[in-house]
């Protein structure tokens, strides 16, 4: 049995995701470096960030915005976007 220890969060009593959530180089490593935990964080943050930014997905710059954040989140590979959650909270219909 090979041990595993997560890439983010460092612990080693997690599961790996496992399964490929793309079918690329990127999707094999996340599979088998980030735990299941991390990579449920991983989904809160991209719907933050696609709401917050109003991401159309069917844009290849909001996809590869979307990459780069998520490298950025589970391998620290750079800077995340931010998100000015001070305005949470105050839109009124």
């Amino acid at each position: 049995m090979t041990e595993f220890t997560c890439t983010r969060c460092g612990h080693s009593d997690r599961q790996p995701l496992g399964t490929r959530p793309f079918n690329d180089e990127r999707g094999a490593r996340i599979a088998a470096e980030v735990c299941t935990e991390c990579w449920e964080d991983w989904k809160q943050r991209q719907m933050l960030l696609i709401n917050h930014y109003g991401l159309n997905l069917r844009d290849r710059k909001a996809r590869d915005f979307l990459y780069r954040n998520l490298d950025a989140f589970l391998f620290d590979t750079g800077d995340q976007a931010d998100i000015d959650d001070s305005l949470e909270g105050s839109v009124s219909w």
